[in-house]
């Protein structure tokens, strides 16, 4: 379902926009084009008094795993925010270490204490980050909206399956015009 609304108490919450993950290769958007739509989307919601989050990870899951991990230690800027996204005093910082947003953060509580009922989300990596984050939201009986353009994923097949499988079953998806539209 196409985004209808946005809750008098909406947040944006913009995942992993980050120096370390913003210079890795990902598909079907560049991560340029992404951090631009991430920009408009924060500077649109604090023109209205409305929270923004900015996630960071430093760290992983300590499970077992199939897939390797990256080998050696990451660059020292690695977990800092990309600048453009040009983070103000009243914005909340989460850092997560693992790849959703609210498991082992204070981010339900951060939202709560603020009134919020629905979020929108975006960032990197689409199938990762954002679909854990957009899971729990919806667990957690908040109102979910996927800002379509400003995500993208390490694969285009993955990025494709969250938005055409995942997405339509946690909340409603549109466009960043759509969304600053909804905003008023």
């Amino acid at each position: 379902m196409p985004a209808t609304t946005l809750d008098a108490t909406t947040a944006l919450v913009l995942i992993d926009l980050q120096k370390g993950i913003a210079g890795l290769p990902v598909a079907p958007l560049p991560s340029a084009e992404v951090i631009e739509q991430g920009t408009r989307l924060a500077a649109a919601f604090r023109a209205r008094g409305l929270p923004v989050v900015l996630v960071n990870v430093t760290g992983g899951a300590p499970g077992r795993t199939q897939a390797p991990r990256p080998a050696g230690s990451p660059p020292a800027d690695w977990a800092e925010l990309v600048p453009e996204l040009d983070r103000q005093p009243g914005d909340i910082l989460v850092t997560k270490q693992q790849w959703g947003a609210f498991h082992g953060t204070s981010l339900d509580l951060e939202l709560r204490r603020r009134g919020v009922t629905q979020i929108v989300l975006a960032g990197i990596a689409t199938s990762i980050g954002v679909e854990s984050t957009a899971r729990a939201a919806h667990e957690h009986g908040y109102h979910v909206t996927l800002a379509t353009d400003a995500m993208t994923d390490l694969d285009a097949d993955a990025h494709r399956n969250s938005l055409e499988k995942i997405f339509p079953r946690l909340g409603e998806t549109g466009t960043t015009a759509e969304i600053l539209g909804l905003l008023g």
